[in-house]
């Protein structure tokens, strides 16, 4: 019997955060503080502020906005770190409320086909490993479409994925059709009475057109197999490219429809704040986020823990 109480591993889970995001809210926490301990509020300490906000790659508009809101009834007095920290804590959770939604698997598709898209590097397969686990984990019947057909190694990983979380894998030759290998793996899950299909896709540049095309046919032919498919497309984004995400998120939503986020790598960036640029511009849900490269490492995304860790509040 494990002593893993649901308390003890948000605990755990906080301090990864809270440690993940240390280079992004130490980036901010040190600016801040060199800057308040110095005058009286002004117009020119507030816009420093805003300028150590969009360092963090919060976004023009969320940035101005927590100036804003820290100049509120301040001015001409002196003002500590924690209270801008507190100020950027509640701002940055108002932006991130509206997008912490958990991934809901429709138990009435089956299967319910995950697509996971994403440029290369970002942790898609890797992604798709920890969440066959977790539905593995919650007694679901998972199997795995090995469609990055053009890295050996992604296919092999995703073989062993499968071989931890007891998942059977869908894989090809290197090189072969990873359309057809899509409507394959629908078709077998389907005979198989498979709860969810997580359906693994070629890394790829969003400004590539044969390879975004490549990624539409996969589309139209899991359609073929079943018009409502697929149910989710999750983009898994890399923190540390910054600001090239806002392009990938544009980019693989025209060609994928994609319906929700999963962000990776928090721990190795001070950009954190992308994030928050990111549920400004497109609204579109944040389904996970990884801290870190173990299982427990992806976890569901929740607004005011993030907002906190990034403040360093805590």
């Amino acid at each position: 019997m494990s002593d893993t109480t649901p308390e003890k591993t948000k605990q755990s889970w906080w301090r990864r955060l809270s440690g993940g995001l240390k280079r992004t809210s130490s980036a901010l926490g040190s600016a801040v503080a060199d800057l308040v301990t110095k005058r009286k509020l002004d117009r020119a300490m507030l816009e420093d502020i805003e300028d150590v906000l969009l360092r963090a790659d919060l976004g023009t508009e969320v940035a101005a906005r927590i100036a804003a809101a820290v100049g509120d009834g301040r001015y001409d007095k002196a003002i500590s770190a924690d209270e801008v920290k507190t100020v950027v804590a509640t701002e940055v959770e108002k932006v991130l409320s509206p997008v912490a939604k958990p991934l809901v698997i429709d138990g009435a598709q089956k299967p319910f086909v995950i697509l996971v898209v994403g440029v290369n590097g970002s942790g898609k397969t890797t992604t798709i490993g920890k969440l066959a686990a977790k539905l593995a984990a919650e007694g679901r019947k998972v199997m795995l479409a090995a469609g990055d057909t053009f890295r050996a190694a992604a296919i092999e990983q995703l073989k062993i994925w499968g071989e931890r979380t007891r998942s059977p894998v869908i894989a090809g030759a290197q090189g072969s059709d990873s359309a057809g290998l899509a409507f394959n793996a629908l078709n077998a899950a389907r005979d198989g009475r498979l709860d969810v299909l997580l359906i693994d896709t070629a890394g790829r540049l969003q400004n590539k057109a044969e390879l975004m095309n490549e990624l539409e046919k996969v589309v139209r032919v899991i359609r073929k197999v079943d018009a409502a498919a697929p149910h989710a497309v999750l983009l898994v984004l890399d923190a540390t490219v910054g600001q090239n995400a806002l392009s990938q998120v544009e980019a693989f939503y025209r060609t994928a429809g994609v319906t929700g986020l999963v962000m990776t790598k928090l721990d190795g960036t001070a950009r954190g704040g992308i994030l928050v640029a990111l549920a400004e511009k497109h609204k579109l849900p944040v389904h996970f986020i990884g801290v870190g490269e173990g299982i427990d490492d992806l976890a569901p995304f929740t607004a005011r823990d993030f907002a906190q860790a990034i403040a360093g509040i805590g």
